[in-house]
């Protein structure tokens, strides 16, 4: 028997899911997790289906399965594409996705991101306001602490015990500095000044060198053709695959190199390792990748997207009855509308 494929039980429908296609359907435990997965659920719950589980190699060999009539709904987000039209049976469309391009960035890029955000002026206007609020702040607890009537004061000079004043007030936020009730006051307020000082400096780091990082990383793909003689890493069977093919097929340079991946979610490993180039791939599936890093110094952008955008479905078997199929895209349309399949979206932060 196929790998894949399982006996016919009446009554059962043998629903096919493909593992490594994060957030559509991936294998997570003894269980299956994804947007495809999910939805397929609630539709059985709904409805009162049973059902069975087969993993697959591909979506086109569930297609293919579906089509001969070895597999009965192939759950996974299927681009409806004019050629599968043409061949095989779909569902109700639940969705609509475009592919996209992925590329990565090097430590290197990283520092020269970091580098050109530590020189902004917008920094410095941080930094400066940040230093003047605090100047302000110490001088009115230098003035309410009454330093500049202190032996100590006397003793190393008011330069000196001002700028320890300053350091506490910018440092530690002034805890060492007052002991009246009015100085302790003004001590919490330089605290919150330096709590949200802090916080808008790290905002305005991660997201100027993020955004810096994904511009230098994308620099040199700005449409499709830009992929010709580069290595496009991608999941075998796919659209994306026949993207690819159709690109070089155009002779408009030299081919793209097709890099079959195991699974896109982990082919951002490929990508830090330099052994693809870009990576296409649904958007769903790259904008998922890029909700949940699995590295804190590779950052991957989006170098494209909504290519092709096409809706997306259920491949189903010709030989389900007519009654299960109208059960089941009323189904899709319920859950559509009441909001349910956005939830399922919002699970997956996409």
């Amino acid at each position: 028997m196929p790998a894949g494929a399982i006996p016919s039980v009446p009554g059962v429908l043998r629903v096919g899911v493909v593992d490594g296609m994060q957030p559509c359907s991936y294998r997570e435990g003894d269980g299956w997790r994804g947007i495809a997965v999910d939805l397929w659920e609630r539709i059985a719950t709904r409805d009162a289906i049973p059902f069975v589980f087969s993993e697959w190699p591909s979506i086109m060999s569930m297609l293919q399965a579906t089509r001969d009539g070895r597999l009965d709904v192939a759950a996974y987000c299927i681009h409806i594409s004019p050629e599968r039209l043409k061949l095989y049976r779909f569902s109700l469309p639940f969705q609509e996705d475009g592919q996209s391009v992925m590329v990565g960035n090097t430590p290197l890029d990283l520092g020269g991101s970091f580098m050109k955000a530590f020189l902004s002026t917008t920094l410095l206007e941080l930094l400066g306001g940040f230093l003047v609020i605090s100047s302000v702040l110490s001088a009115l607890i230098w003035k309410v602490e009454s330093y500049d009537r202190k032996q100590e004061t006397a003793e190393i000079g008011r330069l000196r015990m001002f700028t320890r004043v300053f350091q506490g007030v910018a440092a530690t936020g002034g805890s060492t500095v007052a002991v009246s009730t009015r100085g302790n006051l003004l001590v919490i307020t330089s605290y919150l000044v330096r709590t949200v000082a802090a916080s808008l400096l790290v905002g305005y780091f991660t997201v100027n060198v993020m955004r810096e990082a994904q511009i230098i990383g994308s620099r040199n793909i700005t449409q499709l053709k830009d992929l010709l003689g580069l290595r496009v890493g991608l999941k075998a069977g796919t659209v994306s695959e026949n993207l690819i093919k159709e690109l070089n097929a155009s002779g408009g340079g030299p081919d793209a190199t097709i890099v079959p991946v195991p699974s896109i979610g982990g082919s951002t490993d490929e990508l830090e390792s330099k052994q693809i180039d870009a990576l296409l791939a649904d958007n769903l599936q790259l904008r998922y990748l890029m909700a949940h890093p699995t590295s804190k110094t590779f950052v991957p952008s989006l170098a494209i997207q909504g290519i092709r955008p096409e809706m997306q479905a259920f491949g189903l078997s010709p030989e389900i009855p007519i009654a299960t199929v109208e059960k089941i895209n009323l189904s899709i349309s319920i859950l559509k509308r009441s909001g349910e399949l956005s939830a399922i979206h919002k699970a997956y932060n996409i």
